[in-house]
């Protein structure tokens, strides 16, 4: 049996309109199942407030109800034709006590429970008619990796083909779910659910991302390694110019200060890490290869101690 709407609200019966709102937003914010992941207490108490304020937050309704024409779930009293023609109720005012629900005959009674699970028209609107909140949709996107640091929009199509564009905030990560708020399934009587959309960043062909630094491999020529020299280097922000220092080896890794992850709200910029890599012409070099046999007689030395 439902629940009195008013001891659900924690109002008297003469509390006003304004009450009877404050104390539903009250209760509906601190039971909102975005609050209380997998709580099925806590969703079970806010579909309960929902169904309260369904009654008497509609004058309308409210009154039908302080009448003992309609019940907490908002399905109509039915007149018990045994009890003397009074509306017979569970509860609503002690307009029916103990003597329970009205029926006219045991097919209306029955024929009224199974209408009420249904819902109008099958739609399944809960027990009685009980508002439902609709379920949540999800999603999957795949942006690229420098519009996943950037941010950027990308277009998505809805369950039911409504499309929208989305926006991607700068610094998603992989696997991160955006919210859309009342995106998702139709509910019965209750508030739309959500669209919960998971970001698919796409490897990229240089870089690779740790946490909010981004790294990459870059090639230099034997010259460069010996000798240093400035070269271009490709960031997620753009191009700039990284001064190699002379007897670099490979496997040297330098910094790009705040070239990673633009700063958020409460994240700090990242770095990008550059690693070089020592490149040797495509074509074989015979005048190279003399110079280094030549030169490696003269001065051995063992790499890998």
């Amino acid at each position: 049996m439902a629940r009195d709407p008013y001891d659900i609200l924690g109002v008297q019966r003469d509390a006003s309109d304004s009450e009877i709102q404050k104390a539903y937003r009250r209760l509906a914010k601190k039971s909102h199942p975005d609050l209380h992941p997998g709580d099925k207490k806590a969703e079970d108490r806010f579909k309960d407030l929902n169904a309260a304020y369904d009654i008497v937050g509609d004058a309308a309704k409210r009154a039908r109800f302080d009448r003992g024409e309609i019940d907490a779930s908002g399905a109509e009293i039915r007149r018990n034709p045994f009890a003397g023609g009074r509306a017979q109720s569970g509860f609503g005012g002690g307009r029916g006590g103990a003597e329970g629900f009205a029926f006219d005959d045991l097919g209306d009674l029955f024929g009224g429970i199974f209408r009420g699970q249904r819902g109008p028209g099958g739609g399944g609107g809960g027990f009685g008619g009980m508002p439902a909140q609709g379920e949540d949709s999800r999603f999957t996107l795949e942006v690229d990796f420098t519009d996943a640091i950037a941010g950027t929009k990308k277009r998505l199509t809805l369950t039911g083909g409504k499309s929208l564009d989305v926006n991607i905030p700068a610094g998603i990560s992989d696997g991160q779910t955006i919210r859309l708020k009342g995106q998702g399934a139709l509910g019965r009587g209750g508030p739309a659910g959500d669209a919960l959309i998971e970001v698919k960043v796409k490897p990229h062909a240089l870089f690779r991302r740790e946490g909010r630094d981004i790294h990459m491999e870059l090639g230099v020529s034997l010259g460069e390694a010996v000798n240093g020299g400035k070269v271009e280097v490709p960031t997620v922000h753009g191009p700039v110019t990284l001064n190699i220092p002379a007897w670099s080896n490979a496997g040297t890794r330098m910094r790009l200060k705040g070239k990673g992850v633009p700063a958020g709200k409460k994240d700090p910029a990242g770095d990008q890490y550059v690693t070089l890599k020592i490149v040797l012409p495509k074509a074989p070099d015979a005048e190279l290869e003399a110079f280094i046999k030549d030169w490696a007689a003269k001065k051995p030395y063992d790499p890998r101690t």
